[in-house]
């Protein structure tokens, strides 16, 4: 009976793997391509929200590196009907708690203020704020970990480790037993 239920544990997993769109690693924006799943308010409202997770300092913030496309395509293509709405009413959620806190849209908040809502959204009682956070927290760090950016630059990623040196002096061998 375990047996069973091991067999088919294994075979979820590896289907679940084997469905993993192949532009998840290495993206880039132009790999995303667009998208209708959000209007253009809603795209710039998700680009600052995942530039509030993953600010801009020495290195380049989520919304320069367009992010925010990989996560409106990983739920647009990986995720079902009920993620899709989540992240509608999630944005809408934002920009409501944003303006009855702040008496501004999430956009035209300072830094701090954008992360405190965010806080106060992953800990309210409200599952679907929770769920909305929660998710857009882990698509922005996987989107930005899995950028060409990231991988290249921070990761020092070699697409083929080891190279082949052709055209290198050999020294002569010498022969067993002489010195």
């Amino acid at each position: 009976m375990q047996r069973r239920a091991a067999l088919k544990n294994l075979s979820t997993a590896v289907g679940g793997l084997m469905t993993l769109p192949a532009w998840a690693a290495g993206w880039t924006p132009e790999s995303v391509g667009p998208t209708s799943l959000l209007r253009l308010n809603q795209e710039e409202l998700l680009a600052e929200i995942v530039e509030a997770i993953i600010p801009e300092t020495n290195t380049p913030g989520a919304k320069s590196l367009k992010v925010h496309q990989f996560v409106v395509r990983m739920i647009n293509d990986c995720y079902g009907e009920a993620a899709q709405k989540n992240l509608a009413q999630g944005l809408k959620l934002t920009d409501e708690a944003a303006q009855k806190a702040h008496s501004k849209t999430f956009a035209n908040c300072d830094g701090l203020q954008r992360l405190a809502l965010l806080k106060q959204m992953s800990e309210s009682s409200d599952v679907t704020s929770k769920q909305f956070v929660s998710m857009i927290k882990n698509l922005t760090v996987q989107g930005y970990t899995n950028s060409q950016y990231f991988m290249v630059n921070v990761q020092k990623y070699v697409m083929a480790p080891g190279f082949y040196h052709g055209c290198v002096p050999v020294a002569p061998a010498s022969p067993k037993g002489s010195k």
